[in-house]
């Protein structure tokens, strides 16, 4: 069984992430969307929130799982029997970034990562671009799915 783990703190969940986890469900038996948790950061939208989210918006699909964890994904992979991390790339500095966490995990675990492009018509969405846009009472239905209201 092919299972693999898409984290984030999906602060909120984007058009981007949904292009990302739509295409990625396809490469994998199992898909696990892993909100991560971290103590020092302040989130806009509750734990419960955005999990919330993300279960309506994939509520049809079988094959995803929503779960949170703290911690090193990594761990977290192994505890899930997951074998690949998932992540979205939209630009170049998302490359470097994301291939400095891929080399690291796999020095600290035999877990591949698998990167996908984000579709073009979405690569410019982010969550920060969302929150600054909910923020200034900004239209930000076009950059998230319906299942994010506020």
């Amino acid at each position: 069984m092919k299972k693999a783990v898409f984290p984030g703190s999906f602060d909120p969940i984007t058009l981007g992430h949904v292009d990302i986890i739509e295409r990625g469900v396809t490469l994998f038996d199992e898909l696990i969307i892993a909100i991560g948790i971290n103590a020092e950061k302040k989130y806009m939208f509750s734990l419960e929130e955005r999990k919330k989210f993300i279960e309506k918006t994939f509520i049809h699909e079988p094959k995803i799982k929503v779960l949170t964890y703290r911690g090193l994904t990594v761990n977290f992979c192994k505890e899930q029997n997951a074998n690949f991390i998932l992540r979205g790339l939209r630009n170049p500095a998302d490359f470097e970034f994301e291939k400095a966490i891929a080399h690291t995990n796999r020095k600290l675990s035999e877990i591949e990562t698998v990167f996908l492009l984000t579709s073009s018509g979405k690569s410019y969405i982010s969550s920060s671009i969302v929150r600054d846009v909910i923020r200034n009472n900004g239209n930000y239905k076009g950059l998230v799915p319906n299942a994010v209201s506020l």
